[in-house]
């Protein structure tokens, strides 16, 4: 069980990540996956969130999608006036460059900006 609360959100650029994306052969976006996860639940003070579990679901068949779903909802519960976990599930399924365009930019926007409203 992830007992981490309130774990500071780390800035990372775009481009950065693109590189790091290519030059990995994709590896990064697993690390990106279980790091965004726990930052996510961190803001969202959720003791329950299994990131590590997530992580490894993603390499079994169909388990993964599961994982999407968990990912989503923590990103609704930080953004709620953004994207639905619905929808953010579906561009995970069918363009996931999107959700990950989409997630990084509001975690950038947590660790910019902390609680405030922009």
């Amino acid at each position: 069980m992830n007992t981490q609360v309130n774990t500071p959100v780390k800035y990372r650029d775009m481009l950065v990540q693109v590189g790091l994306m290519i030059v990995t052969l994709g590896l990064y976006a697993v690390y990106w996956f279980y790091q965004t996860s726990i930052e996510m639940a961190g803001l969202a003070g959720d003791r329950r969130a299994e990131p590590a579990l997530w992580t490894i679901l993603l390499f079994v068949p169909f388990a993964g999608l599961y994982s999407y779903y968990k990912h989503a909802e923590l990103y609704e519960v930080i953004s709620p006036d953004r994207f639905n976990r619905w929808l953010m599930w579906i561009f995970w399924i069918v363009f996931a460059p999107a959700a990950w365009f989409i997630i990084q930019l509001e975690l950038n926007r947590k660790a910019n900006y902390g609680d405030r409203v922009i």
